[in-house]
């Protein structure tokens, strides 16, 4: 996995750099005319997102003033903020953070040629208030030298076989974006009820994903639940010496969710062309293909290279739901406190 700030200069094609270099020219809201950057909150990483805003920059000549946090932060900061909020574009690691600000009524409608560029089950059903950039599925991680019968799903681990067994992440955004999932698909107390499982068959708490794929690959645990591109971002560096492997939970196994990043524009900014391009570079060849070779996340825009050594995200069943009803964060937060599995 890389861990240095790489900036790869693989400029757009022209056909695709000159749109966006038309809209920059229509708004004149670069350095050299207003002097105004446009303001993104990202909830993604600075390391990871800060290289592309680079070269959207050096493409368009459009100034960006990025904020960096995390995704429930930023996004309850522009609730706070109200319209006053400088934000005009935000990107966030969750779904479920943009369907806060969806339901509070704060989100422009994108062009539907822009929503459209990814599949349905990545954009809202009801109206064009954010869209996918970015696909993760959750997978569980195992290692075949300590486990003889294979899981199929998450709701196979409440059996005793695999008791002491199974680690797990509690304080991570991705381990609780899944348990939301679960509680929206089959109900409160269908989830409550598998944690109570998962419970009894004491599993080991991590921190994150990287230590508990570390752990079943080391042979320190058996089975793990994590995201997909952990083990892909460790396949080129370890090759043979990654022992481990992945299942994707078929059918409507809980475990199998396929979440997504999301970029909305802000009420404010609805007739920003400056906040429409930055939109649309992160769903160019260009930011698609940043995000997979940076990350290994699916790119949700056709035509795009898959990351190696995972199947195609159209083959990916995952749990079926609305992303956007994955707002409901702070109930799974409650549910989890309760049983103690946080603090």
């Amino acid at each position: 996995m890389r861990t240095e700030r790489t900036i790869r200069r693989r400029w757009l094609a022209p056909l695709a750099i000159l749109p966006l270099l038309a809209i920059s020219a229509a708004c004149g809201a670069s350095d050299g005319d207003s002097g105004q950057a446009l303001v993104l909150y990202s909830g993604r990483d600075e390391k990871l997102v800060q290289p592309l805003i680079d070269d959207f920059e050096a493409a368009t000549g459009i100034a960006v003033d990025v904020r960096y946090g995390n995704s429930a932060e930023m996004g309850a900061q522009i609730l706070e903020e109200g319209s006053a909020t400088p934000a005009a574009v935000f990107y966030s690691q969750e779904v479920g953070a943009v369907g806060v600000l969806e339901e509070a009524d704060m989100l422009a409608e994108l062009p539907q040629d822009v929503v459209d560029r990814v599949p349905a089950r990545f954009r809202p059903k009801d109206n064009n208030q954010w869209v996918g950039v970015t696909g993760r599925s959750r997978v569980i991680v195992y290692n075949p030298d300590l486990v003889d019968d294979v899981p199929e799903g998450v709701l196979d681990l409440t059996d005793p076989k695999y008791a002491g067994k199974v680690a797990w992440a509690p304080p991570n955004a991705s381990f609780q974006s899944f348990v939301t999932a679960f509680r929206v698909a089959v109900g409160d107390d269908q989830a409550r009820s598998w944690l109570e499982g998962m419970l009894a068959n004491d599993p080991v708490a991590y921190e994150s994903n990287n230590e508990i794929l570390d752990a079943v690959n080391n042979g320190d645990i058996a089975i793990g639940l994590i995201n997909h591109y952990y083990w892909a971002r460790a396949l080129p560096e370890l090759g043979d010496g990654l022992k481990a492997k992945l299942v994707f939970p078929k059918g409507d196994d809980p475990g199998g969710l396929v979440n997504a990043t999301a970029v909305a524009v802000l009420k404010g900014a609805t007739d920003n062309p400056d906040a429409q391009a930055l939109v649309e570079y992160l769903l160019s060849e260009e930011g698609q293909t940043h995000f997979v070779d940076e990350t290994m996340e699916y790119p949700l825009v056709e035509g795009i290279a898959q990351p190696d050594g995972v199947p195609p995200l159209s083959s990916l069943e995952g749990l079926q739901v609305d992303l956007t009803d994955l707002e409901s964060l702070e109930q799974t937060q409650t549910l989890l406190v309760d049983l103690g599995i946080l603090d």
